[in-house]
C-alpha cells in the first residue's frame, strides 16, 4: 500500500513538473526581410499579429542568419556552425558557374549528417511533444525526414503555395493556401498537446518564390502607394498570410488556456530578396528592399543575414523592450535547453549560447566576446555578378571584420555608426583590423573551417546547363 501511495505520489510530482515546463513554439518565416515587418520599419507591410507580439514581447534588433535558406535550417537545427556540419548554402556547388573565378568551391553538404542531434530529439529527452508542419530542407529521404529524427509529428511541404504536395502525403481542400494548411496542422498540434509541454516548429515556405498569394489580399494592397523599395501587392500579400498564422496560434494559445505557459519566437531564415539594384547587381526587378542594410539574400553584408526577431515569454520578458546584442542561428539551440530544462547531447559541440539572459534582462550581456560567418562558395545574381564570393566575417560588439577570400581584402565596419557599411574602416582602424582578424582565424581553426582552393581548368565547371553559365534564371531564388 505505501509503495502505491509513493508511485502515485511519484506520478502527481513528475506530472506537475511537466506542467510548468513552457511550450515552445518557433515560428520561421522563409525570405522575409529586416524591413518587411512594421515594428521594424516597414510603412507599407501589415502585419498587426507580428506586431502585437512584439509588443508583448521583445525585439532583438540585432540577430542573425546565414546568407540562405539551407545553412540557417542547419544550424537552428544542429546548434553547429556550417564548418561543423558542411552545409554552406543550397546544392552543389556547380550551382553556379565559378569558371571564370580565382577559387574553387568547398564541396556543400545537402542533407544534415545523421550523426546530428537535432534539438527537437534533445528536447524529447526532457519530456516534450514535438511537431514540425513546414519547409525542412535538410534531407527528406529516408532517415533524413524530420519525422524520423525526432519530430513525432512531421509534415514537410515547400515549393509552390497552391496545389502544392507534402510528405507524407496529406489530403486538403483543392485551392487551399499552403500557409493556411500548415497553420491548420499547428493549431491542431497545439490543441491535442495542451496538457503537457510541447516544442512546435513552424517554417512556412512564405514569402519565399514563386510569388503567390490569396486573391483577396492581393486586392487589399493593390491601390496602396508603396514606400521605400516596398510597393508589391502580391509579396505584402504573401507577408499577410504568414501574418495571420501568427495570429491563430497566438489565438489558439489563449482559447486552450495556455499562453503564459509558451515562449512564442518568430524570425526569418534570411534576408529578405532585395537591396540588389542598389548594389547594381540587377537594373530592376527586386521584390523588396532591406535599406537601411546594405544588400539582400544570399550577400554576408547585413540585408542578407539580419533578420527580424521577436520573443514572447509572458513573465519573463519585459513587453516592448528591445536588446541589440550581437546574436546568431547557433544561440537558439542552447537557448531551448534553458527554457526546457534539457541535457546537451553529447559528443555534439554546441557553438551558441543561451539567450535567456537577454530575455530577462534586455541589458544583460552574453559570456562571448563575438559571432562569426563563414561562406567558402559563390552566389550568383547572373552572369559575372555575384551576390557573395567566398568571405567569412566576425562582428563584436559594433565592429563587424569582412575577410573576401579571393585577394583577403579586408572591411571594417561600425553598425553602430554605420548599419548600412557604406565607411569601409580597415585603413582608419588598422589595431581593430588586427585584433578581430587573428580571433577570426583562431575562430576558423577551431571548428575546422575549410577553406576554397585554387581554382584550375580541370576542376572548373562547363558553361553549359541549368545553373551553370548565365546561372540560374532565378538566382536570387536561394
Amino acid at each position: 500500500m505505501k509503495l502505491a501511495c509513493l508511485f502515485l505520489v511519484t506520478l502527481f510530482v513528475s506530472a506537475s513538473q511537466a506542467a510548468t515546463k513552457p511550450n515552445i513554439i518557433f515560428i520561421l518565416a522563409d525570405d522575409l526581410g529586416y524591413t518587411d515587418v512594421a515594428c521594424f520599419g516597414s510603412k507599407y507591410y501589415e502585419k498587426p499579429n507580428i506586431d502585437k507580439l512584439a509588443a508583448q514581447g521583445m525585439k532583438l534588433t540585432n540577430h542573425h542568419h546565414h546568407q540562405n535558406c539551407q545553412p540557417t535550417r542547419a544550424a537552428l537545427m544542429s546548434g553547429q556552425y556550417a564548418p561543423r556540419t558542411g552545409i554552406y548554402t543550397v546544392g552543389g556547388i556547380d550551382r553556379f558557374d565559378w569558371s571564370t573565378r580565382p577559387l574553387r568551391p568547398v564541396d556543400n553538404v545537402t542533407s544534415l549528417p545523421l550523426e546530428k542531434v537535432i534539438i527537437a530529439r534533445a528536447l524529447k529527452t526532457a519530456g516534450y511533444a514535438t511537431g514540425m508542419f513546414g519547409k525542412w530542407h535538410l534531407g527528406q529521404k529516408d532517415e533524413f525526414h524530420p519525422g524520423k529524427r525526432g519530430f513525432d509529428e512531421a509534415i514537410e511541404s515547400s515549393g509552390v503555395h497552391f496545389n502544392f504536395k507534402t510528405d507524407p502525403p496529406v489530403e486538403y481542400p483543392k485551392g487551399q493556401y499552403l500557409a493556411d494548411f500548415l497553420t491548420n496542422k499547428a493549431v491542431d498540434f497545439i490543441g491535442r498537446h495542451k496538457d503537457a509541454p510541447f516544442f512546435l516548429y513552424l517554417p512556412h515556405f512564405g514569402v519565399h518564390s514563386p510569388h503567390q498569394a490569396k486573391p483577396e489580399l492581393i486586392a487589399k494592397f493593390k491601390d496602396k502607394p508603396g514606400v521605400g523599395g516596398h510597393n508589391n501587392p502580391t509579396y505584402a500579400a504573401m507577408i499577410a498570410s504568414v501574418d495571420e498564422s501568427v495570429g491563430r496560434v497566438m489565438a489558439e494559445l489563449e482559447k486552450q488556456g495556455i499562453a503564459d505557459n509558451t515562449v512564442i519566437i518568430f524570425a526569418s531564415d534570411n534576408g529578405g530578396v532585395g537591396g540588389y539594384e542598389r548594389e547594381g547587381l540587377k537594373k530592376s526587378g527586386d521584390i523588396t528592399d532591406n535599406a537601411p542594410l546594405r544588400s539582400g539574400k544570399g550577400s554576408l553584408y547585413e540585408g542578407g543575414t539580419r533578420v527580424p526577431f521577436i520573443v514572447r515569454w509572458p513573465g519573463v520578458t519585459t513587453a516592448g523592450s528591445s536588446s541589440g546584442i550581437p546574436t546568431i542561428h547557433v544561440d537558439l539551440y542552447p537557448t531551448f535547453l534553458e527554457i526546457a530544462g534539457a541535457p546537451a547531447p553529447e559528443n555534439q559541440p554546441l557553438d551558441g549560447e543561451s539567450l535567456a539572459p537577454l530575455f530577462r534582462d534586455p541589458k544583460a550581456a552574453l559570456k562571448r566576446d563575438a559571432i562569426y560567418q563563414h561562406f567558402p562558395g559563390y552566389l550568383g545574381a547572373g552572369e559575372n555578378t555575384w551576390r557573395t564570393t567566398p568571405v567569412g566575417l566576425i562582428q563584436s560588439g559594433p565592429w563587424k571584420l569582412m575577410e573576401f577570400f579571393e585577394d583577403h581584402r579586408l572591411e571594417l565596419y561600425n553598425l553602430n555608426d554605420d548599419i548600412g557599411e557604406t565607411k569601409n574602416l580597415a585603413t582608419a582602424q588598422p589595431d581593430k583590423v588586427r585584433e578581430l582578424h587573428a580571433k577570426m582565424i583562431a575562430w576558423r581553426e577551431s571548428v575546422g573551417a575549410k577553406m576554397p582552393t585554387p581554382n584550375t581548368p580541370t576542376e572548373a565547371p562547363k558553361k553549359k546547363g541549368k545553373g551553370k553559365g548565365k546561372g540560374k534564371k532565378k538566382t536570387d531564388a536561394e
